[in-house]
């Protein structure tokens, strides 16, 4: 393993924690000049229950996943990073290191240290603990700055 980055994973759901995973991965990429891959993954375990009436839920969800890495995809193309989007379905936890991060022969995974899913980290533990532990490469787990944690809770 060299002492560059190539091919750079950056786990995205939404929180305030994966934008600034994100932000980081994208300073990470410019040094580097690595391509950045941005995955979002839609937990479909919660939503294998649901009835043909509510598969809306569902529709919403990938909406959201497809807007959600649409921006991210502009931004980073505005700092001139060359850059691919996945969504993918299923356990964020075994998609990321499992599926995604050889799909795109990932060297360096970035993540949020929290993310939108408060109950699931209380009961069976953090997307990003299992990322650390899990990872074929090096894994960065990124802290919100406590300044900008303040001004959320204002």
């Amino acid at each position: 393993m060299g002492t560059q980055y190539r091919n750079i994973l950056v786990a995205v759901d939404g929180s305030k924690e994966a934008d600034w995973a994100f932000t980081k991965a994208v300073e990470i990429a410019k040094r580097n000049k690595a391509e950045l891959s941005v995955v979002h993954v839609v937990d479909n375990r919660s939503l294998a229950t649901l009835t043909p009436i509510d598969s809306t839920l569902y529709e919403q969800n990938e909406k959201f996943g497809d807007e959600l890495l649409s921006n991210y995809k502009d931004r980073a193309a505005e700092k001139g990073i060359k850059v691919q989007t996945i969504i993918q379905l299923g356990s964020p936890k075994l998609q990321i290191t499992k599926n995604v991060a050889p799909k795109v022969h990932a060297d360096l995974i970035v993540c949020g240290a929290t993310g939108l899913n408060a109950v699931e980290r209380l009961l069976i533990g953090s997307v990003s603990e299992h990322i650390v532990r899990t990872s074929p490469c090096d894994v960065l787990v990124v802290r919100t700055p406590k300044e900008e944690e303040g001004k959320a809770e204002n």
